[in-house]
């Protein structure tokens, strides 16, 4: 018996429906690092982790707001034909998925940064701290050794 195929796969029309719909909630660390680049307007990153994590390391161009201040805050900071993105520390968290919740109820439209902080400093990305400006080698698990993108 097959461990795979003990659940039957979902139908062509409906395995389209559910990856679309994943990729209008989600972004991936590559995707988002190549509009900041870019400087794609519109797009606003939101860390939501706590001022302490903030310190400790974020993306460049990234604005601090942790989940808890989002409904007090958010109004204020984010123009409502902005296109935002939330990250938080990575695939362990769910903190981003819950800003994003909050931001989506607050009327945003909103998309996920899977991965979260953890991997976009795996793939080599440069993160702003205290300390300034730092890029780690790409971890060859999680990105190409010295490409500038997958290529997935």
């Amino acid at each position: 018996m097959s461990a795979v195929l003990s659940t039957a796969p979902a139908r062509p029309d409906e395995a389209a429906a559910h990856f679309a719909a994943r990729l209008s909630f989600e972004a991936d660390v590559s995707d988002v690092h190549a509009d900041l680049e870019a400087g794609v307007p519109g797009l606003i990153v939101i860390d939501s982790r706590s001022a302490e994590s903030w310190e400790q390391g974020h993306l460049p161009g990234a604005v601090h707001l942790p989940t808890a201040w989002i409904p007090e805050r958010a109004p204020a900071l984010i123009p409502r034909d902005a296109v935002v993105v939330t990250y938080c520390w990575g695939p362990g968290c769910n903190g981003a998925t819950r800003a994003a919740l909050a931001l989506a109820r607050l009327g945003h439209r909103v998309k996920e940064m899977i991965g979260g902080y953890e991997y976009w400093v795996r793939e080599g990305f440069a993160v702003e701290s205290g300390a300034g400006r730092v890029i780690r080698p790409a971890d060859p698990l999680t990105a190409p050794v010295g490409a500038i993108a997958c290529g997935c």
